[in-house]
């Protein structure tokens, strides 16, 4: 890569991050069209009050088997399925997500004994796409071919019968994979540094490959947007 490139790479990354910054504090809403603000494109919410669980239901939802709308509470111990082409973005807690089309997701508690909290000990994504934005405790993310610790982190992954795309979008996590406890990564990511596939039919020790930084089907104005439900901006825009 030439100087005048680097140059270039660095000019771009800068305004981008600004852009980013301008998006998270809500600057750009005079200079939309109004479709655009309506939409939230662009725009991120406030912080999703303490009485409401969905910000947003697209298509078909279902919580617990009952289909899904704005005024739907969701908590540990619940599990969410979308159908095609839908999707839902809410929070529990602390943490936000978004779950995509064609997906199957548990919520399983961190402490079983207290029916109140609002504390995610593990998701199970058994089927489906998920970005998910969290922060302060430990949290175990499961998919069909692979076990994730969090700490504190933005993370996307899919999740399928042989294999799971994952991108640590920021923060740290250990990843193993279920079908072999040799192949296992250890990340620190500032911003979608090492994206992974995880394989679960693979030789020992070589179940876990590089995605050549593929940052698929998700966003930086998605994280941003999560992270507003929360009352938070990503790492990487500060």
């Amino acid at each position: 890569m030439s100087m005048r490139q680097i140059q270039n790479h660095k000019i771009i990354k800068t305004d981008r991050r600004l852009f980013l910054k301008s998006i998270s504090a809500g600057l750009l809403t005079m200079l939309l069209p109004a479709s655009k603000v309506m939409a939230g494109i662009l725009t991120p919410p406030s912080k999703l009050p303490d009485t409401q669980s969905v910000y947003r239901v697209i298509g078909k939802v279902w919580v617990n088997g009952k289909k899904a709308d704005n005024n739907t509470r969701i908590g540990p111990g619940d599990t969410v399925k979308t159908g095609m082409n839908s999707e839902i973005v809410f929070v529990v807690g602390d943490h936000a997500m978004l779950l995509r089309g064609g997906s199957h997701l548990e919520l399983h508690p961190k402490d079983t004994t207290d029916a109140t909290s609002l504390l995610i000990g593990s998701l199970r994504l058994l089927a489906g796409k998920l970005l998910s934005v969290s922060r302060n405790y430990g949290l175990r993310i499961e998919t069909p071919t692979a076990t994730i610790g969090i700490r504190g982190t933005g993370v996307y992954l899919e999740a399928g019968p042989e294999k799971t795309y994952f991108c640590t979008c920021y923060g740290e996590v250990d990843v193993v994979a279920n079908s072999d406890a040799t192949s296992k990564e250890s990340i620190v990511s500032k911003h979608h540094d090492k994206p992974l596939y995880i394989f679960g039919n693979k030789q020992p020790g070589q179940c876990i490959h590089d995605a050549n930084h593929l940052t698929q089907n998700h966003t930086d104005e998605e994280l941003v947007l999560a992270e507003a439900l929360v009352g938070r901006a990503p790492p990487f825009i500060s």
